[in-house]
């Protein structure tokens, strides 16, 4: 039997699809969904790191080293390898660059859990810290303050080690605008506010954090000038980032709803904005996501055929490949942790078939 694991602050929230067809038919609700197969005509295949076990080892002990986490929600987040996903997110990377990746994409989820239980003003001073501990890496951090702190101080100084100038300063700009996204949803959660679709997508381009993750993409390479502000560039990487905010959404939102926290997830925002049930949401999600294929396709061979500093720059070349790597690595890595869909997820890679999960 398939268990959803979610971790809640330091508290593990089990969830498991036992006897919920009772349950379904008490709150006239169809007890599965079909997750549509937005990625059928992607052309970016599965690809991983081949320093993934070396470096997920190593990562992994460094921040069980911290002991953010009780040991049974630390098993859970084990569960989740957030150290796949950066493996398969950046393929041709560096051992070095990956163990940047794995650590960043632990950072995230730390982060995430932390403030997932905070109002927005304990959301807020957590944000501080972080950003503290990036801008002055080489200061002690206080005792009394939350560990993330010194996480974050950690991951920087190593990652600092094999990257460039440029990207480092993108990535904490980057970093900034995230965590500050962050903290709007957490004002959103306190005040049970849910956003239209538009108003939605402005804050998830920032809260998922892809925008620093994509500066991972030129860690030891330097762009040309001005290639990351060319408007057909800035107009693929948000397509890029609407893809990942769709292909997240969709997968996560069963254990959200389980959990009654996914007012910050583009189904609920469907369903409740369009007066949608959730067949009806995925439907239009679903469209939407093949508009966005259509329009990251066309805008790839433009700028493959006529940005010319892609005739003349790998890194460049390399950078908006990264991007569409990216969306496919996102999606395996949905189904193939736990993450999401316990030990079910390869499975329902497969038949798209999800039972959905009773309210907790």
């Amino acid at each position: 039997m398939a268990v959803a694991t979610a971790i809640r602050g330091s508290t593990v929230v089990e969830i498991t699809p036992v006897e919920t067809s009772s349950w379904h038919r008490k709150m006239g609700i169809s007890p599965i969904f079909i997750l549509p197969d937005t990625l059928c005509r992607w052309q970016w295949n599965r690809k991983l790191n081949p320093s993934y076990e070396k470096v997920k080892a190593e990562s992994k002990a460094w921040l069980e080293s911290f002991h953010a986490f009780p040991p049974k929600a630390q098993n859970a987040f084990n569960r989740c390898d957030f150290n796949l996903l950066a493996s398969l997110a950046y393929p041709n990377a560096s051992a070095e660059h990956l163990r940047t990746g794995c650590d960043l994409m632990n950072l995230f989820f730390v982060f995430d859990e932390y403030t997932d239980i905070c109002d927005a003003k304990e959301a807020r001073k957590l944000a501080d810290i972080v950003m503290d501990a990036l801008r002055s890496p080489d200061l002690p951090r206080p005792q009394d303050e939350s560990v993330v702190g010194e996480i974050t101080k950690q991951f920087w100084l190593l990652a600092k080690k094999t990257s460039i100038k440029s990207a480092q300063d993108i990535f904490i700009e980057t970093f900034d605008n995230y965590t500050t996204s962050v903290v709007e949803q957490a004002e959103d959660r306190s005040t049970h506010h849910i956003r239209d679709v538009e108003s939605y997508l402005r804050v998830r381009r920032d809260t998922i954090g892809a925008k620093p993750s994509f500066a991972l993409l030129h860690l030891g390479s330097e762009l040309p000038t001005g290639f990351l502000s060319d408007p057909l560039v800035e107009y693929i990487t948000t397509i890029t980032i609407d893809l990942l905010i769709i292909g997240n959404d969709i997968c996560s939102y069963n254990v959200e709803q389980a959990r009654g926290d996914d007012a910050h997830n583009m189904v609920t925002i469907v369903m409740n904005s369009m007066c949608l049930n959730l067949d009806e949401a995925l439907l239009w999600i679903s469209n939407f996501h093949d508009i966005l294929v259509e329009l990251f396709q066309e805008t790839y061979s433009i700028i493959r055929r006529e940005l010319p500093i892609l005739k003349t720059s790998d890194a460049a070349v390399s950078y908006i490949d990264g991007l569409g790597n990216w969306v496919r690595a996102n999606d395996c890595w949905s189904f193939e942790s736990e993450r999401y869909f316990g030990q079910k997820g390869v499975m329902i890679q497969s038949t798209r078939t999800v039972e959905l999960l009773p309210r907790i």
